[in-house]
């Protein structure tokens, strides 16, 4: 007669506790993932609706003429929205079982918008970043590595029919995939648990913390997952009770970061996206191309003094043309841009930041630091203009 060997109760205790965290961490990531794709769809879909593209930052911006760069960051974008969009309705047991129809082409998109969204990351970091340094780009391109890597494994076990295993490849692949999601949630953790940025350049985003969250942001998850995945094939009681309470922390660390990142960017970006009125900064640019800086000024000074509700004259209006005028080497109109944002917001510590930054990246070492201490003289917390007092300072 053969006996059969139930689990101790220690050890179905242990399993509820494993699968309670891990279901907790799914949920509070789905609802994050969520939320960072409807800002995405509503700041970048909606401003490039509007032809507000000059408040496109991410990855030197939108530049005019650069086709291929310029495809490269919409293809990112639009990726971006379906993988954090699709993504997690792959994980849910009773959607995949209940229309194993929908969660197979569900997955096709998901796997095709992630190799889509890695590829045009490759390029933007090689070929588009102007920010962070050598060891930071091959962090990046090791990740897009792993995303292929996992996304054909998948696949092949998939094709094989072989579904415990194809799950598994395709939780890596998830967790991977999620990368920039989790180094936001990262960062901003930091910076609030330390009340202010550190670790980095605030010009270059080079220095430890940037360099170490690069590799943090896939392989830590990566790590507990391999816990999960480890305890889940060898019971036992102390081990899932460890992963159990791994999962657990980095539920709680996933719900603070959602929680600050929604507040500090996310949230933001969802009301910019939402707020209709013409961009003044468009309109002047407009005139600023046909007629040049001066004649932009005017019809700046002019607009504003007739106020039309119709208009949107925020602050970040003229920073973001500003910026954009940076990037393509207008650094001369960007300067009188950025002082034109002056004489709007006089108070403002951010627009005396920008001019700092505009006026060091023109070689007027003397006028930058005007600028940066009248940034800090406004705002003792600007932290970036404190940073770059002292870099400036010290050449």
């Amino acid at each position: 007669m053969t006996s059969i060997s139930l689990p101790e109760p220690g050890l179905r205790r242990a399993t509820a506790t494993l699968n309670a965290a891990v279901r907790s961490w799914f949920v509070v990531t789905f609802l994050g993932q969520l939320i960072f794709a409807f800002a995405v769809a509503a700041f970048y879909g909606l401003t490039a609706a509007r032809g507000d593209l000059h408040r496109w930052t991410i990855i030197g911006g939108w530049k005019t003429g650069d086709l291929a760069g310029n495809l490269s960051i919409a293809t990112h974008l639009a990726t971006a929205f379906i993988v954090m969009a699709s993504g997690c309705l792959q994980f849910i047991p009773r959607l995949r079982n209940s229309h194993p129809r929908f969660h197979r082409w569900n997955g096709r998109l998901y796997l095709t918008a992630g190799l889509t969204l890695s590829a045009a990351g490759v390029y933007m970091t090689w070929f588009r970043s102007r920010i962070g340094d050598l060891s930071q780009h091959v962090g990046s391109t090791l990740n897009a590595v792993l995303i292929w890597l996992f996304a054909v494994i998948a696949i092949r076990y998939a094709i094989r029919r072989d579904i415990a295993a194809h799950r598994r490849w395709a939780l890596r692949f998830f967790v991977v995939l999620s990368a920039s999601f989790f180094i936001r949630l990262m960062l901003f953790l930091i910076f609030a648990i330390a009340g202010r940025p550190v670790g980095l350049d605030p010009t270059t985003f080079t220095g430890w913390l940037p360099t170490t969250l690069t590799y943090a942001q896939y392989l830590l998850p990566l790590g507990v997952l391999e816990l999960y995945l480890h305890a889940q094939r060898r019971p036992g009681a102390i081990r899932r009770f460890v992963a159990a309470g791994v999962v657990f922390a980095m539920t709680l660390a996933t719900v603070a970061g959602v929680f600050i990142v929604t507040a500090a960017n996310w949230l933001p970006d969802f009301r910019k996206g939402f707020d209709f009125r013409t961009p003044v900064a468009v309109t002047i640019s407009s005139t600023m191309e046909r007629r040049g800086i001066e004649a932009a000024v005017r019809q700046y000074h002019a607009l504003r003094a007739a106020r039309p509700a119709n208009y949107n004259f925020d602050e970040v209006e003229l920073n973001s043309l500003g910026y954009r005028l940076l990037r393509n080497k207008q650094v001369p109109e960007a300067i009188r841009i950025f002082q034109l944002n002056a004489e709007a917001y006089p108070k403002s510590s951010d627009v005396y930041d920008s001019l700092g930054e505009a006026s060091w990246k023109a070689g007027d070492n003397v006028q930058a630091i005007a600028y940066y201490e009248k940034a800090v003289q406004l705002d003792p917390k600007n932290y970036n203009a404190l940073a770059m007092l002292e870099k400036v300072r010290a050449r």
